[in-house]
């Protein structure tokens, strides 16, 4: 969509919604809250036995979306949801710093790219960002360079959430230092006492605070809860003692029901079949049972307190008479991981221990496939495919002054979706600032009644993991595999592959897809291979 396309759009929706912005302080701050690795059931009001409260609340209260989706990993996920815009146009095809001489995989925005920070910031908000940045790792693309006033970020894609020393054993390229900045300084916090969940928050309501008032703001809080490494407070995981001693299966199964009577999947939709890595329940012995259900005792307990944060802010906001004022988006950069136990190879280092109890600062694990298959309920496969488990975010749009309560959205979103979304709340025009071309639409139109039926294909590939949808069907294949079909109308699960089927429908796909590749150098992963001095 071209720019001058897209304004006309955008200054459309607008002005039909009725948003339209008379100043700047009558322009609404804005929250984008991003999990990191949580799947589509992981959240009480998407279906889960985790108490997420503050969450659940936000959902009543705004606009839950059934079907929108991430680019299944967290740098192209943080770049789409940053640019509006998919992650080889910005400059992050793979991953971050992947020293490739291609301006579409250079691991690090383009000179030309735009952020919301930097839109924002031209009409008068102040930039605020707290937490997980992993969209640039060298100095020169960390926050203050991309719109950002203030910040405090790791820069890197994990750590403890107990300190930030170095926890890989071996020399990667990258390097063995994990960097924390405030305002583009490097910090050094290995000292200090903390909760990284609980640090971002405070973090964030620090610059908050010295925030003037007159001002709208963008905070972009962005959480490394719940990827691995499992690390949770001990009061935290007392919660969920003894709440998954029945098991993956049971679990799941529950979680399904609960989506169903949500009304966020059809009744008709089958539970995809288990994963072929997890293993049987009843096999494990008594000891397996206890440490397995320990793992997600304390999976739980990390996104409870993520929870318990996010109703700080939100308590913090209304003390501040702010709440009122506010948009507040909340979405996963990616489905469940399927990782398991961390702690060895190229994770191994003196200060982990591979017998720790899970949850631990010592510790170094995450909950493998099997709690990995519960998570994405009722869906198959994990983050990096392009499957539903590996793209299927739950997404919570909340702002109560422009937006009924309640509802429930089914149209099929993209996490490129999300600056468009957000510039049409504020009233941008065109006058106003200057845009990327934006590939992303705004999704107001459909959660105010102003539009109800629109058609157009959403585009996804990492890593050789491909996908493409349009309305009802999807086209998708893993690296080295065959192309699938499937109907997600009635087989949102993709438990019935129609590609031998309907080899037509199947082409003309696949067909789009090519031509989306073409147009965005997006390369065969052979190539991309290649051209990376280290394997990913």
């Amino acid at each position: 969509m071209n720019v001058l396309l897209f304004l006309t759009f955008l200054w459309t929706a607008v002005s039909s919604s009725g948003t339209v912005i008379s100043s700047d302080r009558d322009r609404p701050n804005i929250i984008v809250i991003l999990a990191d690795d949580l799947g589509y059931s992981d959240i009480g009001c998407y279906g889960s036995e985790i108490k997420t409260p503050n969450l659940d609340k936000l959902a009543s209260e705004g606009v839950r979306f059934s079907q929108l989706y991430n680019n299944t990993r967290c740098c192209p996920s943080r770049a789409a949801l940053l640019t509006g815009l998919y992650p080889h146009q910005v400059g992050i095809g793979a991953m971050t710093d992947t020293d490739i001489p291609i301006p579409e995989y250079q691991g690090f925005f383009r000179e030309d790219v735009k952020t919301i920070a930097d839109i924002l910031k031209e009409i008068g908000y102040k930039t605020f960002i707290s937490g997980k940045w992993h969209v640039g790792e060298k100095e020169g693309h960390w926050p203050k360079d991309h719109g950002f006033d203030q910040s405090f970020a790791l820069i890197n894609g994990a750590s403890s959430y107990f300190d930030f020393k170095p926890y890989r054993n071996d020399l990667w390229p990258l390097g063995n230092e994990i960097k924390v900045v405030a305002d583009n300084k490097v910090v050094d916090m290995n000292e200090k006492d903390f909760y990284a969940t609980d640090l971002y928050t405070d973090k964030a309501l620090d610059i908050l605070e010295k925030h003037k008032t007159d001002e709208p703001f963008f905070l972009y809080l962005s959480y490394t809860a719940p990827h691995w490494p499992l690390h949770a407070l001990p009061e935290d995981i007392k919660k969920y003692e003894g709440s998954y001693d029945a098991g993956w299966d049971v679990i799941r199964e529950s979680r399904f029901e609960k989506l169903k009577a949500l009304n966020l999947i059809e009744s008709k939709t089958v539970l995809s079949g288990k994963n072929l890595d997890t293993r049987d329940w009843n096999a494990l012995n008594e000891e397996e049972r206890k440490y397995e259900a320990r793992l997600m005792e304390v999976y739980a307990a990390m996104i409870d307190r993520m929870d318990q944060n996010i109703g700080k802010l939100i308590d913090y906001l209304n003390t501040k008479e702010e709440l009122d004022n506010t948009v507040i988006i909340f979405l996963s950069d990616n489905g469940g991981c399927s990782a398991g136990n961390l702690a060895n190879g190229k994770y191994s280092h003196p200060r982990l221990d591979p017998k720790a109890e899970p949850g631990s600062p010592s510790s170094f694990t995450s909950y493998g496939p099997s709690w990995a298959n519960v998570s994405n309920t009722p869906f198959r496969e994990f983050k990096s495919n392009i499957h539903e488990g590996g793209i299927a975010t739950p997404f919570i749009l909340w702002y109560p002054k422009a937006i009924n309560s309640g509802i429930i959205s089914k149209t099929p979103s993209h996490i490129i979706d999300v600056v468009p979304t957000l510039l049409d709340i504020c009233g941008v025009d065109e006058n106003e600032a200057t845009l990327n071309t934006l590939e992303g639409t705004s999704l107001l139109p459909f959660v105010t009644g102003k539009e109800t039926n629109f058609e157009r294909p959403l585009y996804f590939e990492h890593e050789g993991n491909c996908g493409v949808i349009l309305k009802d069907w999807k086209a998708v294949k893993n690296y080295g595999k065959d192309w699938e079909l499937y109907n997600l109308s009635v087989d949102r699960s993709e438990t019935n592959n129609l590609a031998s089927e309907m080899p037509k429908k199947l082409k003309k796909l696949v067909i789009r897809y090519n031509e989306w590749a073409r147009e965005n150098r997006v390369l065969p992963y052979e190539d991309v291979k290649k051209a990376i001095p280290y394997q990913f």
